[in-house]
């Protein structure tokens, strides 16, 4: 009889999708990421957004700034890496997508149709017109990043990610085939049957809470704001598919939180926003996820190889241990003007920890 794994030591993670958001939030999220990951993807849905590559830079000082004067170690400010991307508008030149690419520090292109979720209203509302975008992207191997939803008042929420896939996502595919492209947060198995489909350009991150948990999680026994993200959780169907290809061992699906800080009160409101933070506990969660199907031994290449590789960026070097001890999330954090941060799952026991 095969023994339970106690101890497990990975290559040190990345988060391919991650919101830190900016200023007084940056004092809780930066720490939080820099301790469990090395390099991070920047989502650009700031008010005012990062449109061009000066913003993306102003921006990542104000994170190396915060990440300088917070409590953790020197191990791991030396290794934290905050990759950055531009948000694509109606108005996203080829020029601002060459001196991007140039710029040494701007890793993709995020594209959100308007008003999908977060601070997206001055998104993409015609995507089949961005064709010069996608061709300057494609020529200079700066990769596309969707949030993969049509925005249609008619169609179902619950539908939105597979319309998106048959009327949009196939379109751009077959006009830019060697455009990399990162089809975020997939929630569905059409989705995963769709990027499985594709060539080794097309690639996908997944969320724990989209591996975990489905709607009828968020919503049996009253509503739980804190489950609630963009795009929804589906059917558990869904969730079981994504479960199968996050642990498959397939390259093409890779570790991206989402993680995504709002504040306990902004949650719990009557139109409460939209997103999960699951930053600081991200690896217990994965791990529990992978373990609960018998698949611990697919976690190191989801959590920290396929990424990398997928970017063409080298893999870490550096390692994290997880421990198959007890630990409990957190019933929030603190943030900043004396407000909380309730994070995914608070309060619940994961059988996985960090060892320190």
């Amino acid at each position: 009889m095969t023994q339970p794994i106690k101890e497990l030591t990975l290559l040190q993670p990345d988060d391919w999708h991650i919101h830190l958001r900016d200023d007084a939030a940056l004092a809780t999220t930066v720490p939080h990421a820099a301790t469990s990951f090395n390099r991070v993807i920047c989502m650009p849905n700031l008010v005012p957004p990062v449109k061009n590559a000066d913003d993306a830079r102003a921006y990542r000082e104000r994170i190396m700034q915060q990440l300088a004067t917070s409590d953790i170690s020197a191990a791991r400010k030396a290794t934290f890496d905050p990759r950055m991307t531009l948000y694509m508008t109606d108005h996203t030149s080829v020029q601002d997508i060459e001196i991007a690419a140039k710029s040494g520090i701007v890793q993709a292109v995020k594209l959100y149709p308007a008003g999908a979720t977060t601070n997206s209203a001055d998104g993409v509302t015609d995507i089949l017109a961005c064709a010069d975008v996608f061709a300057a992207m494609e020529k200079y191997n700066l990769p596309l990043l969707l949030h993969g939803e049509v925005t249609h008042a008619h169609v179902d929420i619950f539908d939105r990610e597979k319309r998106f896939l048959d009327e949009v996502l196939g379109k751009i595919i077959a006009s830019f085939p060697t455009l990399k492209i990162v089809l975020e947060h997939i929630t569905t198995s059409d989705a995963a049957d769709f990027v499985l489909a594709q060539g080794n350009r097309i690639g996908a991150t997944i969320t724990p809470q989209h591996m975990m948990l489905n709607r009828n999680d968020m919503l049996l026994g009253g509503i739980k704001p804190h489950m609630y993200c963009l795009p929804i959780l589906k059917r558990a169907t869904h969730q079981q598919a994504l479960l199968a290809v996050a642990t498959s061992g397939s390259p093409k699906f890779f570790l991206g939180t989402d993680s995504a800080p709002h504040a306990t009160d902004k949650k719990e409101a009557a139109c409460g926003c939209a997103g999960c933070y699951s930053s600081a506990t991200a690896l217990p969660l994965y791990a529990t996820a992978f373990d609960s199907v018998g698949k611990l031994d697919k976690l190191e290449g989801f959590t920290s190889r396929f990424g990398a590789e997928f970017y063409g960026l080298p893999v870490n070097t550096n390692t994290v241990t997880l421990i198959n001890t007890p630990m409990q999330i957190p019933t929030h954090y603190p943030y900043f003007n004396g407000s909380t941060l309730t994070p995914l799952m608070a309060g619940e026991t994961l059988p996985w920890s960090i060892k320190d």
